[in-house]
């Protein structure tokens, strides 16, 4: 097909952000140019884009380290960053998310609660010996529950996995069995098709079957009351722990922030980490 189908105009474009940041670097004319800007001045065009995006963090002097090899380029060599904090900058009343579940039911966090929530969890993780380096697993469908863990293990420098709650108890171990979770957060459940599926079963199973878990949070998604372990505390419980000192640890620009899986169609599931 030849025929463009929609192209923006002068005002749309003028107003973009990817104008405004090649305006930010010098750069006339469209995409293009600011492509080989990044392609010829690889240094430059990131530590612009660092200043441009405001990033909150130390930069560092050096912004590329052993360019030329790939595999072994290393980018901000120098930096420490939070990736929780740079997210969580808006700390006021703009909305940051909104959550549909299937069954209806809808959710909303500002900034605010947002952060609000993610300091308590982490004081709570903090409490329960997580550290830097230290693995978060979750079990969960896309709610802000899950959003808040995530925010809540990167505040620490902790690593954050995750899996679908429909997956079956063995695609979950080929993956958390890999990494070692000291922290799993799971639901009792999910909603699907018109249908409810409690999962509790299949929760107690695999943290059977995972001997680094040390701590279950639940997120009684279907209402079930838990799932009823010695180990377990209610998601909601955690999110109201007093907050303390709480701050960000700053990080390597490298440190492992998520660990995602390749497919398993052609053996066991590959971490990816990001």
């Amino acid at each position: 097909m030849n025929k463009i189908l929609w192209s923006p105009d002068e005002v749309r474009i003028n107003s973009s952000a990817m104008t405004k940041f090649q305006q930010f670097c010098g750069v006339n004319g469209r995409y293009a140019e600011l492509h080989h800007f990044s392609v010829e001045k690889p240094e430059e065009f990131w530590s612009r884009l660092w200043d441009y995006c405001g990033v909150i963090g130390l930069k560092g002097t050096q912004i590329l380290s052993r360019g030329a090899e790939m595999p072994g380029a290393q980018f901000f060599p120098e930096s420490k960053i939070n990736f929780a904090e740079n997210l969580l900058r808006y700390n006021d009343d703009q909305l940051a998310l909104v959550s549909y579940l299937e069954n209806g039911s809808r959710k909303t966090l500002t900034y605010r609660q947002l952060r609000e929530k993610v300091e308590a969890l982490a004081s709570w993780m903090q409490s329960e010996g997580v550290v830097a380096g230290d693995r978060v697993a979750a079990l969960l469908p896309n709610i802000p529950e899950t959003v808040v863990t995530m925010l809540a293990a990167s505040s620490l420098g902790a690593t954050f996995s995750s899996c679908s709650p429909d997956f079956g108890a063995n695609g979950v171990l080929d993956r958390f069995g890999q990494i070692s979770p000291k922290i799993l957060v799971a639901c009792t459940g999910y909603f699907y098709g018109g249908k409810t599926f409690d999962i509790s079963d299949r929760v107690k199973s695999i943290i059977d079957a995972v001997s680094s878990v040390e701590k279950v949070l639940i997120v009684d998604l279907i209402e079930t009351g838990g799932i009823g372990l010695s180990i377990e505390t209610e998601f909601n419980e955690a999110c109201a722990s007093p907050r303390g000192n709480f701050r960000f640890y700053s990080q390597s620009f490298n440190h492992p922030l998520y660990i995602m899986y390749s497919s398993g169609t052609t053996g066991s599931p590959k971490c990816i980490v990001h």
